[in-house]
């Protein structure tokens, strides 16, 4: 009878230094980070899974991965052995056993980011944040973020090219917080496009500055055409916040 037990682990990290999440030749990434330090530390191969993708530039206050470690029980002190071993940009703050079917991208039920502004010059959020010196009309903005409650297809948003069977995606929560001097978009669906959240941000400064209204923005969604939408925000302002997943999935 195998021990092999799968195992999820929640991290964090800053995506400044890194090429996106997902392993790809030639580029330093967050996954193949993870990989080599589980993979030194538990002196054993290991491959990881992602909740999903981050692009480069991105960060995450909460990341979700599964792996399958074969001899059963991590060592009693792994969380201090492991981070020892990864670099100052990416912490693994908890795990868990789950049942050897679960998946850290398949079984979540939802997942959120936030996406954040500032607006004076701050050294310690340059690479955290995006700066800009005019305020935008939040009202309207959050009127138009309402307005992606009501539709599905969000092909608009994407990035062109991507292999996805659909563009549908729930989204169950938008708004706007103003925040002392920053301004926080926060956003929650059952999926993410790649590229959407970003996407969705740039058009809706754009209707914040006044460059589009309400109708124009809902015409846009209906249009599934990415040239029509906003230009991207910025990556560095991007976090991956939360990820849920449903509680039978767990073992302890």
């Amino acid at each position: 009878m195998s021990d092999q037990q799968r195992y999820f682990l929640e991290l964090s990290y800053k995506g400044s230094p890194f090429h996106g999440w997902q392993i790809q030749n030639n580029a330093f990434t967050v996954q193949e980070c993870i990989e080599n330090a589980l993979s030194t530390y538990l002196r054993t191969p290991i491959q990881i899974m992602g909740s999903g993708r981050t692009d480069t530039g991105v960060h995450a206050s909460m990341q979700v991965c599964h792996f399958d470690y074969p001899n059963g029980s991590l060592p009693e002190n792994f969380l201090k052995g492991i981070n020892a071993i990864l670099p100052k940009e990416i912490a693994i703050h908890s795990y868990r056993r789950v049942k050897p079917d679960a998946h850290s991208r398949f079984d979540a039920v939802s997942r959120s980011y936030v996406y954040r502004i500032t607006f004076r010059k701050n050294p310690f959020l340059d690479e955290l944040a995006w700066q800009i010196f005019n305020h935008p009309d939040v009202e309207k903005m959050n009127q138009a973020a309402q307005l992606l409650l009501i539709h599905e297809d969000f092909e608009c948003f994407s990035k062109v090219h991507t292999e996805v069977n659909h563009f549908r995606c729930k989204i169950l929560k938008a708004y706007w917080e103003q925040k002392d001097d920053q301004l926080l978009f926060h956003i929650t669906a059952n999926r993410f496009l790649r590229g959407m959240v970003r996407a969705i941000v740039g058009t809706l400064m754009e209707i914040g500055y006044g460059q589009r209204n309400l109708e124009d923005f809902e015409a846009l969604i209906e249009s599934r055409d990415r040239n029509k939408a906003g230009k991207a925000a910025p990556a560095k302002g991007l976090f991956l916040s939360q990820i849920i997943y449903p509680t039978e999935i767990y073992l302890d």
